[in-house]
């Protein structure tokens, strides 16, 4: 089977008239991608060189997906139990947080206190004609600053070559190594490749749109192949980008490169093996699916076992290239925990998870009265606290020693037609659950988990996807009128909780791995 060996395989909208030629790798269709995506470059760059905006993904994000488809004071009284102990994690544990690279908010970081900002580039600015055309040196410039405008104050950039937004060519990772590899220290080559898969192939929810029955109602598509073709090419991407970087630039800039996957904790329904079992092929069929690849090579023997054929093989060649590749650390992405039912060997209900390219694992978020974890106003998210732990130690005990960042962790206040601005600014809850789950990470770290760093998702309130503006997930207000920006109650517990760690400079341990 041919595939891609670009850093990123094209899942745009712009591949719909032929996916054969797209998944499989099929230079023509590429090439017609390619041009097309010069547009859509051409479009956004006179919105994301404007000065204000709520980042650049949000703008870059709005264009897309239409193409596609009182201030508080610092002393805050806070919720009974809230976490303030931050003598487990040691100096030079990054404390950061996550949005889009915009000039403007690294003040709001500065206010913050933190130690570290996860950002994405934008292939448009640094290739904004793609391989047809030549660097854009204004965005390099742009990159450039923003990364010594980071340094500057402390702030140590995080960087994501791809999220969600897909070059052609490893050529962009090789630009941005060469070009801001002396001061980026940390890399991740794709930003949840398995949601994005999952969405964009098998439920169709997110571009390309591609799917078919029972798993969602697209007009082209099949659930059944097509996901695990493409993820296939991601994985063999991604690859080709740690190789690049690792050959290349690692012995002499001294960073590291990993990959970051969105997670979710599965609990077996019952005590029943069926049950425990179907917890882990959920686990497989989710985060391993990404995960044993890129640090064993192969894919999880579960899917193995229930794809058959339709899971694409590595050949001896590729699976080469994965284990002299492995990534230096691996990011995750967590949020929430589901409980899970057998659909394999034992009569279930038709849903979320339960047929065989999600490898009949029954999601469900109640087992009967009981939620998997406290409810909050985002259908999808459910507070549970356990559930992170018992992720954390999974994921130490499937992949040993290998360094953990929690690159996105956060709380959604879904904005209803008579939620106040002060209800949004007095966020207790944000701070009961960002407190929650970083206890939960010192009890991981306790047993042995090997975390380096903990990103809030995110520094502001922004779009995200298909909920738009109603979900608000930042520690900064934004009033979507004035985009002016308002440190929410959380913001000011956040910078609290952080100054007690930074000041804790007697226990140093450099982690320069």
């Amino acid at each position: 089977m041919k595939t891609l060996t670009s850093f990123v395989v094209i899942i745009g909208r712009f591949e719909r008239s032929s996916i054969t030629g797209t998944i499989l790798g099929g230079q023509k269709l590429l090439d017609t991608f390619e041009r097309r995506s010069r547009n859509i470059c051409e479009h956004i760059k006179p919105v994301i060189n404007t000065s204000l905006i709520l980042g650049i993904r949000i703008r870059e994000v709005i264009l897309l997906q239409s193409l596609l488809f009182h201030v508080y004071g610092h002393h805050q009284s806070y919720p009974e139990n809230i976490l303030e102990d931050s003598s487990l994690f040691l100096s030079d544990f990054l404390f950061g947080t996550a949005s889009s690279a915009n000039q403007e908010d690294i003040q709001l970081m500065t206010f913050l206190g933190v130690i570290s900002y996860r950002f994405s580039i934008s292939w448009c600015r640094i290739l904004p004609r793609g391989r047809f055309g030549e660097i854009n040196y204004l965005g390099i410039k742009y990159y450039n600053k923003l990364i010594d405008a980071l340094i500057s104050r402390g702030i140590k950039p995080f960087v994501t070559l791809n999220h969600l937004v897909k070059p052609r060519d490893a050529v962009s990772a090789n630009i941005c190594f060469k070009h801001f590899g002396n001061r980026v220290k940390y890399w991740t080559t794709l930003n949840e490749p398995n949601q994005q898969l999952i969405l964009g192939y098998l439920t169709g929810k997110f571009p390309p749109s591609r799917c078919s029955s029972p798993y969602g109602n697209c007009s082209q598509g099949n659930s059944e192949t097509e996901p695990f073709i493409a993820t296939h090419n991601m994985i063999l991407a991604h690859a080709k980008a740690v190789n690049i970087y690792q050959t290349k630039y690692q012995k002499e800039q001294k960073g590291s490169i990993g990959i970051v996957v969105q997670t979710s904790w599965f609990e077996p329904i019952s005590e029943s093996n069926a049950d425990k079992e179907a917890a882990e092929r959920a686990q497989s069929f989710y985060s391993n699916w990404i995960l044993d690849p890129v640090i064993y090579g192969k894919y999880p023997k579960e899917m193995v076992n229930i794809l058959g054929p339709a899971l694409p093989q590595f050949s001896s060649n590729e699976v080469k290239n994965l284990e002299n590749s492995r990534a230096d650390f691996i990011g995750i992405n967590h949020y929430t925990s589901y409980f899970i039912q057998d659909c394999l060997t034992s009569a279930c209900n038709t849903g979320h998870g339960a047929f065989k390219a999600e490898g009949f694992a029954h999601k469900l978020d109640r087992k009967g009265n009981v939620s998997i974890g406290e409810l909050t106003d985002v259908d999808w998210q459910h507070i549970d606290l356990e559930g992170f732990h018992k992720m954390l130690n999974y994921l130490k005990d499937r992949y040993p020693n290998i360094r953990i960042f929690i690159t996105e962790n956060g709380f959604g206040d879904l904005q209803k037609p008579e939620t106040t601005d002060k209800e949004l600014l007095h966020d207790t809850k944000r701070i009961q659950y960002m407190s929650g789950y970083l206890e939960a990470l010192q009890a991981a770290m306790r047993d042995g988990a090997n975390v380096k760093g903990y990103f809030v998702w995110s520094l502001l309130d922004n779009f995200e996807w298909l909920f738009g503006y109603k979900v608000r997930f930042g520690l900064f207000h934004v009033d979507l009128t004035t985009l002016k920006r308002t440190p929410k109650q959380s913001a000011s517990w956040y910078k609290n909780f952080i100054e007690g760690h930074v000041n804790r400079r007697d226990l140093v341990v450099v982690d320069n791995q």
